[in-house]
């Protein structure tokens, strides 16, 4: 497979993305424009696991912090060097670029360093839905007590003596710790490339296939975005399963950034039931009704459209007042990387948000 991204797919992949972002995964604006800059800073190609050489490696392009961070900067610029400080001290030859999950800014990770450095994104995130925790789109390495995980971060606005360039070599879980550590000194947010592995091993513990599926669901957005409720049940027949839980408004919001990550609650008023509870940590977690009903626990997608404009809404923008579809897809039909499947890992989701995942 080998496909030439052009204005109208690009739509397509970063629309679908902020669907499977599940209240994180980027700002499907951000998203929009700076996939429209990689198509016209060069050509961004789109090859499936198979058409990588066995003798090459796949790295992950993501960003890392708290979307909703005052100080964040964070510049195309910054995703290229971050990519070419990779090149120069991994040591293996690169072949392709991953992202670290679906969202509507981080389906298109890799995207600009593919355009100006001709290499090829690969159509195998390391997840197929937006995940807070480093350890979740690293594809089980964090499982391999040998892997020396090469980690490089860029962000952070000059001006305000907040720039920052790191390299990272260690173990997976000591070296996440420090580019999220990054991330906070920047103000919030950096691009990272990370964690060089053979195409096998990708193929193997991968969302092979999420970033096609990303754009299907984003052409059933083109279609049908000035009518939300009939797009969701469009893509829930297209996915195989899934629910609109209710319609409602938003009528509180407690977010806190706190060691570069976003985490809160939202309170929602139904239109069936009187109210709802959705936690979040930089993504939605739970979703719960007053009476303890659990609808939806990570890594099930939970997902909040904007009736006014049919889009998906992230836990850095919702606010009060805002119309809201709840929408949940399980888990058991959604294209998931090793990385969320590991009952430990998910217990570190347990201990940010008090409730109970596993």
């Amino acid at each position: 497979m080998r496909i030439k991204v052009d204005e109208q797919l690009a739509e397509a992949a970063v629309l679908g993305g902020a669907f499977f972002g599940g209240g994180g995964g980027g700002d499907l604006r951000e998203g929009l424009k700076h996939a429209k800059l990689a198509i016209e800073l060069g050509e961004v190609v789109i090859k499936d696991v198979d058409s990588i050489p066995k003798d090459k490696y796949i790295a992950t392009a993501s960003m890392v912090g708290a979307p909703a961070a005052k100080e964040r900067h964070l510049l195309p610029i910054h995703a290229i060097k971050s990519t070419e400080l990779f090149m120069n001290v991994a040591g293996v030859p690169l072949g392709g670029l991953i992202s670290s999950e679906n969202g509507g800014y981080s389906t298109i990770n890799g995207w600009i360093q593919s355009a100006v450095l001709g290499i090829p994104i690969v159509d195998a995130p390391t997840d197929g839905r937006a995940h807070p925790a480093a350890v979740m789109g690293s594809m089980g390495l964090h499982k391999l007590p040998d892997y020396l995980s090469i980690q490089t971060a860029v962000g952070g606005n000059k001006e305000k003596g907040k720039y920052i360039e790191v390299i990272v070599k260690g173990s997976l879980e000591r070296a996440a710790k420090m580019i999220r550590e990054a991330a906070v000194q920047a103000g919030g947010l950096v691009a990272v490339t990370r964690n060089p592995v053979a195409p096998d091993y990708v193929k193997e513990n991968a969302a092979v296939g999420a970033v096609s599926q990303a754009i299907e669901v984003g052409k059933i957005m083109q279609g049908n975005i000035s009518n939300p409720e009939q797009m969701v049940e469009r893509i829930i027949k297209y996915l195989g399963s899934g629910k609109i839980i209710d319609k409602g408004e938003i009528e509180h919001v407690a977010l806190e950034t706190k060691g570069g990550f976003d985490i809160g609650r939202i309170i929602v008023k139904g239109s069936t039931v009187e109210k709802y509870e959705i936690t979040f940590w930089n993504e939605f977690m739970t979703l719960e009704d007053a009476e303890g009903r659990r609808y939806g626990t990570f890594p099930d997608l939970i997902v909040m459209v904007d009736l006014q404009t049919g889009l998906p809404l992230t836990s850095a923008e919702v606010k009060r007042g805002d119309r809201v579809l709840l929408v949940v897809i399980p888990k058991e039909y959604l294209v998931l990387g090793a990385g969320v499947k590991d009952p430990d890992v998910l217990k570190l989701v347990e201990q940010v948000i008090g409730k109970k995942i596993v």
